[in-house]
């Protein structure tokens, strides 16, 4: 990939609840060394972690509620309101839980509808965890993730032409305009969008999360295998950090930045 080659944002998500809903964004400010917003802000937990909210760390997927082994979760329809902390889930159209996650109460309603509805997938009692500013990520670091829709449409080809949809792969932001998996090869490159800078810090591995369809909550394809058995790999997406701020929006050019000479 060149220089000139710049891609534009389609789609911006958010996923404050891991494993459940994305919300999208129309524009949203990036801060050096953080997510998005209230990315991964929370998440279930599926038995005892050991996940301390006053000294969080890192804690690997299994730990949580999560697709790639709950399909069930994307039959839910949940949002949450920054303002208020409230998590609403509804399930065919009907509120099922909703509550206050600032609040042990709130909590509390959450926990109970995991509870009663998640047998026998449990380990422990759901409990919903959060600490202070840290992120549920899949990877022990704060990235933003991003997926090429060209890439997703090479997929397609591999799979004899099924359709599949963007959002199986939980990205943060959508792009198009690049080649076709030319954005695995952009690992330690820095992305210019606007003022903001991203530095491209890892593929990203994919996991059977992504055979989940997030319309139908059915797991009806094999997207790990396919990237395998035709690339030699399982890696769809890249991560990147945030090194410096500014305001990025669905439309906004993301261009390769050259580097300086010295």
């Amino acid at each position: 990939m060149t220089a000139s080659q710049t891609a534009e944002i389609t789609g911006l998500y958010r996923y404050p609840i891991k494993g459940l809903t994305p919300e999208p964004l129309p524009r949203v400010s990036l801060r050096t060394g953080q997510t998005l917003p209230a990315d991964r802000r929370y998440a279930v937990e599926n038995g005892p972690s050991g996940f301390d909210p006053e000294q969080p760390q890192w804690k690997p997927k299994i730990q949580f509620l999560m697709l790639a082994r709950n399909e069930r979760l994307a039959s839910l329809d949940s949002r949450f309101e920054d303002a208020t902390n409230r998590l609403t889930i509804r399930k065919d159209g009907q509120i099922v839980a909703s509550g206050d996650l600032g609040t042990a109460a709130g909590r509390a309603a959450i926990e109970d509808y995991f509870s009663q509805n998640f047998q026998p997938e449990l380990k422990g009692p759901p409990k919903i965890l959060s600490g202070r500013d840290h992120s549920f990520s899949d990877v022990a670091r704060k990235v933003i993730s991003i997926i090429n829709l060209d890439s997703v449409r090479a997929l397609e080809t591999m799979l004899g032409g099924a359709a599949v949809h963007p959002l199986r792969f939980r990205a943060n932001l959508y792009v198009k305009g690049w080649p076709a998996w030319s954005e695995l090869d952009l690992v330690g490159q820095t992305l210019a969008i606007g003022q903001a800078r991203l530095q491209v810090v890892k593929r990203i591995k994919r996991c059977p999360a992504t055979n989940v369809d997030p319309d139908t909550a059915r797991r009806d394809l094999e997207i790990p295998a396919a990237l395998s058995s035709n690339l030699g790999h399982m890696d769809c997406g890249i991560y990147a950090e945030v090194i410096a701020d500014g305001d990025i929006g669905v439309g906004d050019a993301v261009a390769l930045e050259e580097p300086k000479l010295v």
